[in-house]
């Protein structure tokens, strides 16, 4: 059955979203296999934020003409593409999209977390920044056991103490009230619906409730999710969520001061205070939490500008860093044009793959700028991030020096430019749960939006029918080293560090918008967003191809391939170049429009989403 197909069943109502829901199941065709691990454990990444449900086999480029909304979820995606028919604006969209995410997604993402949102209006890009902060009674401390030894990362995790101040409503707020056409409550109501009438819960959430050992130890998490036996409730039930449909009705009639203040923000804070690993988040702090706008990042890459996320995202410069190292590569020596280094058609297994050449390049560029987002990345309010330092092209020049014939294994932090700070490098294994929504509306305007409560499931805290984050995880647990501080050490109002990558890409000649790009995926997602953006733009294949394609890169660790998806001589091949290879779950959630040719030759909006999770692209 087609994505789209299920989606308008979801769309009719329960009972026929049930009967589309099974049918889905049965076509859809897990071919990963369980991951491979062949790095040793010292050198060992974080898996996936997400265990894999599966790969969608035969999804396709799905095309429109006036408007396109992608979402991580068909019921998500459904609600955007409503809102663009009214004539919505991209961030209407996503808004709408957002508020259902919360329900049919809460392991990824929700009310209760963190976004970064980037936004064309048809004249200009801006950066919205709703990632959630430390609360006041936070200190580097937070995450140190009694003997100054740092905590596992499910110690942080679970209870209140990784609980920071949501953000993602007021970022939202932001953006609505300087591009929103749509009235505000109206955005809910696709949510609302849904949460009241019950939605039936897919494979892909029936596999993280499954999956996930720390749920039944909170009373509101077992009794939503699983069944009087104990276990998750079987795919296809219908799940009814009136807590949450009575939070959004708030949300949407008094807007977000409905969660940060009054009974639902006294109701939060008594949540994480009181839980057995008990934080410090107070009403004060959710009443004087900001959005920010920030300058986005923006650099040259062959015929295009691409524009990312600044700190406290560590996306945007990670991403420019990549491509601005390989394009340097190719200027120093021909032999590395990507472009001439397309996938081709393997047999085992059967479908497109990137070469040994192409992994090999863009695994060492992202080796560089993952060495240096460890040491110099962090929320540039509170530390002095040197972006102009970091993407100086004479320097981004002597890093593609460092590429040559053979892997470097492990890249060390450069010197750039400008540089003052003595800084530790953070060691700690980041683990994000995210979400990702991209949309293009009537006027050609454009969001990429990613989302997240961190890891699955978040905190594990919930509150009137969502969950909140566990995003001070995302700091580091470790404040010093040697006597030199992390700049991503826990502070006071202080964001967490991310990865999220949320991109725009646009023809540098004509100022025209060409894309909109982004994945969730923990650390990994700086590899997923790279990967695409080569796809698209060096290989020139079809957005559904380039999505589709294997996942691959490094994190500055091993080289990691997508495991089940890459032919044994991509494998070998690696590792006669030198190449530590880790055959792992690469669990991607990407969402992307482009603007393209059909087949036929007209042109059109170009989208589509990653058939490793259950997201669609719909438009008309």
């Amino acid at each position: 059955m087609a994505p789209q197909a299920y989606s308008s069943a979801l769309w009719r109502g329960p009972l026929a979203a049930a009967a589309a829901l099974a049918l889905l199941g049965a076509c859809s065709t897990q071919t990963s296999a369980p991951p491979v691990a062949t790095a040793p454990a010292a050198t060992a990444m974080p898996p996936a934020p997400e265990v894999s449900s599966g790969y969608r086999q035969g999804m396709t480029t799905t095309y429109a003409d006036k408007h396109m909304a992608a979402a991580a979820n068909p019921l998500a995606t459904e609600a955007g593409r409503k809102i663009l028919r009214a004539g919505g604006t991209a961030i209407d969209a996503a808004i709408a999209m957002q508020a259902v995410l919360t329900l049919v997604e809460p392991q990824a993402t929700g009310i209760g977390g963190g976004a970064f949102i980037m936004y064309w209006d048809g004249k200009r890009v801006q950066a919205y920044d709703g990632r959630e902060t430390a609360p006041a009674g936070a200190d580097e401390k937070l995450f140190l056991r009694p003997d100054g030894k740092p905590m596992s990362f499910s110690e942080g995790q679970i209870g209140g103490r990784s609980v920071g101040t949501p953000g993602v409503l007021r970022a939202l707020e932001m953006a609505h009230r300087q591009h929103g056409k749509l009235p505000w409550a109206k955005l809910f109501e696709p949510a609302i619906a849904l949460a009241e009438q019950g939605f039936p819960i897919s494979q892909r959430l029936y596999t993280q409730i499954a999956a996930d050992k720390f749920l039944p130890n909170s009373p509101e998490m077992a009794a939503y999710f699983l069944a009087p036996d104990g276990k998750a409730k079987p795919v296809g039930t219908l799940l009814k969520n009136p807590a949450l449909a009575k939070t959004l009705r708030d949300i949407a009639r008094r807007g977000p001061n409905a969660l940060y203040t009054g009974p639902i923000a006294s109701e939060i804070v008594k949540q994480v205070n009181g839980s057995a690993n008990a934080g410090s988040l107070s009403l004060a702090d959710l009443r004087d939490y900001r959005a920010k706008e920030r300058a986005p990042i923006c650099s040259d890459y062959r015929r295009w500008k691409i524009c990312g996320m600044p700190p406290p995202s560590s996306g945007g410069i990670a991403i420019a860093q990549m491509l601005g190292t390989l394009q340097a590569l190719e200027a120093k020596d021909p032999k590395y044009a990507l472009a001439a280094m397309k996938p081709k058609q393997v047999a085992t297994p059967a479908r497109v793959e990137p070469g040994i050449e192409a992994v090999h390049v863009v695994s060492e560029a992202g080796r560089l700028a993952y060495a240096d987002r460890g040491l110099y990345v962090a929320d540039s309010d509170f530390v002095p991030v040197n972006v102009a330092g970091l993407l100086n092209r004479d320097y981004l020049v002597q890093r593609a020096s460092l590429i040559g014939e053979e892997s470097m294994d492990k890249a060390e932090a450069g010197t750039p430019p400008g540089n003052t700070l003595a800084l530790a490098p953070d060691r700690s294994p980041p683990r994000v749960s995210t979400s990702q929504i991209v949309a293009v509306d009537n006027t050609g305007g454009a969001i990429s939006m990613t989302t997240t409560v961190e890891s699955y499931f978040g905190s594990h805290l919930m509150v009137r029918g969502f969950m909140l984050n566990n995003q001070l995880t995302d700091f580091s647990f470790v404040p010093s080293e040697n006597g030199k501080p992390v700049a991503n050490r826990v502070q006071a109002g202080k964001r967490p560090r991310s990865s999220m990558a949320p991109t725009l890409v646009f023809d540098r000649e004509t100022g025209k918008l060409v894309a909109t790009v982004g994945s969730p995926g923990g650390s990994q997602i700086i590899e997923y967003v790279s990967k695409t953006l080569v796809g698209l733009l060096d290989w020139n294949m079809d957005v559904q191809g380039a999505i589709n394609m294997p996942n691959f890169g490094s994190r500055n660790g091993p080289t990691e391939l997508e495991a089940g998806l890459v032919s044994p001589a991509l494998v070998q091949g690696l590792k006669d170049r030198g190449h530590e290879v880790a055959q792992i779950e690469m669990t991607s959630g990407t969402q992307a429009i482009m603007r393209r040719q059909r087949p036929d030759g007209t042109w059109a909006w170009a989208g589509g989403a990653d058939p490793r999770r259950e997201g669609v692209a719909l438009g008309d």
